[in-house]
């Protein structure tokens, strides 16, 4: 286009866009279907401000869901169990890793339950009658989490975690605050899921050992053993039902 053209056209659109100015800066609010966007001159109110910042802390306990799910429940036990007996089994991929995550989710959810009912009778139901506020709701809901992990929670991982920190020990399990709670309750379900993890190595460990001497003895020495006992390690696992008998011990494991 010529660029006398683009004056005219520039000349021709100036006056609409003096007769929308006026409008547009005395506009108070956009609105479209679901959304409502607000242009205020005046200075916002301090109820205002706090309601903001209560929406942004909600947002951000949201966006740390997974990460909570992960450092206050069962969860981190029960997956590293998973993962060595998939390990102790010889396969890498199978059960694959949605499948392990899966599962391990759903035997959280069993084994928080009675937790998750706490929560929602003390601190969710009120909540949402009005008879508490936000503050108080998440403190009385934080309560029943913070009686699971000191339940499964070693004494010297705690003391371990009070001594890094350069804390006193405190008098009375109440008194032990959260930050210092959660890496020492990490600790210990750690610790616990090693000991099952070795339980559960033991007798597919000796059934590599019996068939790598067994393929010794024959000469065979070409023939990796894997070949040989994966099956065997397999059809042992089904037959006393092992599935059955890993989540038992998982379960039960959380006293």
């Amino acid at each position: 286009m010529a660029p006398a053209a683009l004056a005219r056209l520039a000349r021709a659109a100036l006056p609409a866009l003096l007769l929308l100015l006026p409008g547009i800066a005395a506009a108070q609010s956009l609105g479209l279907p679901g959304l409502d966007i607000r242009i205020d001159a005046a200075e916002a109110q301090p109820a205002e401000v706090a309601t903001a910042l209560k929406i942004l802390a909600v947002l951000t306990a949201l966006s740390l869901a997974p990460a909570l799910l992960v450092v206050m429940t069962a969860f981190t036990r029960i997956i590293v169990v998973l993962a060595m007996l998939r390990m102790a089994i010889g396969m890498q991929e199978t059960p694959p890793n949605s499948v392990l995550v899966s599962l391990a989710l759903f035997l959280t959810l069993f084994t928080m339950q009675p937790v998750l009912s706490q929560i929602e009778v003390q601190a969710f139901q009120p909540y949402l009658k009005g008879a508490i506020g936000f503050e108080r709701a998440a403190e009385v809901g934080l309560q029943p989490l913070r009686e699971f992990m000191i339940r499964q929670t070693r004494e010297q991982d705690l003391m371990l975690m009070l001594e890094v920190s350069k804390t006193e020990p405190p008098q009375d399990a109440e008194d032990v605050r959260t930050v210092h709670l959660i890496p020492a309750f990490m600790l210990s379900e750690l610790k616990t899921a090693f000991q099952i993890g070795f339980v559960v190595f033991l007798p597919f460990l000796l059934l590599d050992i019996v068939v790598s001497s067994i393929l010794m003895s024959m000469g065979m020495l070409m023939v990796p053993p894997m070949m040989i006992s994966l099956p065997l390690k397999l059809l042992m696992f089904v037959l006393i039902d092992g599935w059955n008998l890993v989540v038992k011990a998982l379960l039960g494991s959380f006293r």
